[in-house]
């Protein structure tokens, strides 16, 4: 079982995505993202496997990451943040944002 103190040391902020192509030379990613965190944790790229999106209709949505986990090389590319989702019925990641994210800010932790 995890402990309370376990869930502390995850920082889960959301974060806008500014920028997103598609992978083409990843094994099980499929996108490129470079979301903005705000001012404090500041702009991270992260390569996810999100086939139920385009780039362009990712571009500007408000999404949750877990923003201080280590770098991981994902073929020739590096993810520096681990964009969160769940499974949707056909078992494709459907990502996971704030309901009202129009008030909520960049950065924001989750608690």
């Amino acid at each position: 079982m995890a402990t309370w103190s376990d869930f502390e040391k995850i920082e889960i902020r959301t974060g806008i995505i500014v920028e997103a192509s598609l992978l083409e030379d990843a094994k099980y990613s499929t996108h490129k993202l470079k979301i903005d965190f705000g001012e404090e944790t500041g702009t991270k790229q992260s390569c996810a496997r999100l086939v139920r999106y385009m780039p362009e209709e990712l571009i500007g949505k408000k999404i949750l990451a877990v923003t201080n986990f280590p770098p991981k090389q994902i073929g020739k590319n590096m993810s520096e943040v681990l964009t969160l989702g769940v499974p949707g019925s056909d078992g494709e990641c459907v990502l996971i944002h704030p309901e009202n994210a129009e008030i909520v800010e960049r950065g924001a932790r989750l608690y």
